[in-house]
């Protein structure tokens, strides 16, 4: 896990770049109404986007508050460090799913009207299944995996 800025930096990087390209990809899959080759080249369009709003929100807002929670509930002294990184994990999704979804259905779904309410809601709720299982088993241990390479010296 990051020691520092700097690592703090460059898994926040990592991460955001995996999370959000596989929840854009799962989003125009939805949208188009199933996936194809073209999804994984149409997402990189969206990405320049949708990485600086997420890893803003992850580095002022939703990193520091997952962390604080997860350190109310967790003694990294005493308890299993899976339990740090999974309430970590769970927590980060629990706040970026709809404040991305937000995001997305502001710059994406044309939504900047009276129906905002009820198309950001229906994309948060198809968005978190995805969001939770893609941050659990694959992107936060493939992300944490790569970090420990780049890093395993420090």
């Amino acid at each position: 896990m990051p020691k520092n800025l700097f690592q703090e930096i460059v898994f926040t990087v990592i991460m955001v770049f995996v999370m959000v390209y596989a929840m854009i990809c799962y989003n125009i899959a939805l949208a188009c109404g199933g996936m194809n080759n073209a999804v994984f080249l149409n997402a990189f369009h969206e990405l320049p986007v949708m990485m600086p709003i997420a890893f803003i929100l992850d580095m002022i807002f939703v990193g520091p508050l997952a962390k604080k929670i997860t350190f109310r509930l967790f003694n990294p002294q005493k308890d299993n460090p899976v339990f740090i990184v999974l309430s970590i994990s769970i927590c980060s999704v629990w706040f970026m799913c709809p404040l991305m979804s937000l995001a997305a259905t502001i710059l994406f779904k044309g939504c900047l009207n009276s129906s905002i309410i009820s198309v950001w809601l229906q994309t948060t709720i198809l968005n978190y299944p995805m969001a939770a299982f893609w941050q659990l088993l694959f992107a936060g241990p493939v992300v944490r995996r790569i970090f420990g390479l780049i890093f395993r010296n420090n």
